[in-house]
């Protein structure tokens, strides 16, 4: 490698955007539990808890995990349903099923411990490009990038290129940018990756950036173009499908009977059975002809409450309808009556909030 290979990332001086970068990082970051241990097993959490996931959604729910799992074995030894019911709420749960199987293989090919070798770490269920880099840089000190959204848009932004990181070839730039980056020595290899994340995060924000408190803001060709928000440009959206859907509430005693959901989306998870309308079709007709599917005969009633939610691009209307029972159902595994309050049982983020309307 040639001394000026050495010194620079194509017009980037390396040596004083690492200083700089990580000088702000030391005095900069944010506290988050994770950041206080170097245990890849706790790392490991983390790191898949908040793929697609805001810090401070994540933060409760790994406190929470952490504490009833604190390491591999526990979570191997768990059952499914209680690894589910703690992720309740925090969304993609196959990152939950892939996380549990992975602990269970280490536990039972590792000795319970987290490899620290990219190829056996890299084999486990759920364990992508950016996991591997992450957990075993930061864990072990491994020589390795971790390139997420945060730390696309900041590469993207010093050279004021037009990379999208779900683009194959500009992923393929920006993984060898990020593999270029990592220091060799002087400085923890999972620091550097975490300040290039802190700064994305905080700094170089997707809107509004505030390249005033930038600490390497005079090595940005983006900002010196005066136009940080160009790079990189915003993605094409896929079209949202709207979905019309009729749910019964059926109360006893305090608690809520709830159906497991079965097919390819939220398969496992609890919620008010329901149905999904086609265009035109009478909500109380179709509602029952479910029930009736699954043992129940109720009489229903139209509270008139409408609930707005979101999945990824379904945009979901639920119509909530009362149900009071003729009979009591027969025992089934796929009905359970549950406390909603309780995290017993993994409940769908639509139950959640079909139990604050429905308690209105």
């Amino acid at each position: 490698m040639s001394a000026r290979a050495a010194r620079t990332d194509g017009v980037l001086p390396v040596a004083p955007i690492r200083r700089a970068l990580l000088a702000w990082y030391r005095r900069n970051a944010r506290p988050m539990p994770w950041r206080a241990t170097r245990d890849p097993y706790r790392i490991w959490v983390s790191e898949v808890m908040l793929q697609q996931t805001q810090v401070a959604t994540a933060t409760p729910y790994y406190e929470r995990f952490v504490a009833r799992f604190p390491d591999v074995g526990a979570l191997a030894a768990a059952r499914e349903d209680d690894v589910l019911a703690l992720w309740s709420g925090l969304g993609y749960y196959r990152r939950a099923r892939a996380l549990h199987a992975a602990a269970r293989f280490v536990a039972r090919e590792h000795a319970g411990r987290v490899p620290a070798s990219p190829d056996a770490f890299g084999a486990l269920p759920g364990v992508g490009r950016y996991t591997l880099g992450a957990v075993l840089s930061i864990g072990f000190g491994a020589r390795l990038p971790a390139l997420d959204g945060n730390v696309a848009r900041v590469l993207a932004r010093w050279h004021a290129r037009p990379w999208q990181v779900r683009k194959p070839a500009d992923a393929r730039v920006l993984w060898a940018l990020a593999t270029r980056l990592v220091p060799a020595r002087g400085a923890h290899p999972g620091d550097w990756n975490q300040a290039l994340m802190e700064l994305g995060a905080t700094v170089c924000t997707p809107r509004a950036p505030r390249c005033e408190a930038c600490p390497v803001a005079r090595w940005c060709r983006a900002r010196t173009l005066g136009r940080p928000e160009a790079f990189p440009p915003a993605a094409v959206r896929r079209e949202g499908v709207r979905v019309r859907r009729a749910v019964a509430w059926i109360e006893r005693r305090g608690r809520v009977l709830l159906a497991r959901r079965e097919g390819r989306l939220l398969a496992g998870l609890w919620e008010p059975p329901g149905v999904e309308l086609a265009p035109g079709d009478d909500a109380r007709g179709a509602l029952a002809r479910a029930l009736r599917g699954l043992g129940i005969a109720a009489r229903l009633e139209d509270l008139g409450l409408r609930v707005r939610h979101t999945i990824t691009h379904r945009a979901i209307e639920v119509e909530l309808w009362r149900a009071t029972l003729l009979r009591p159902p027969a025992r089934s595994a796929a009905l359970a009556w549950t406390d909603p309050a309780a995290r017993v049982r993994a409940l769908t983020a639509l139950t959640r909030r079909l139990a604050t309307v429905a308690a209105r």
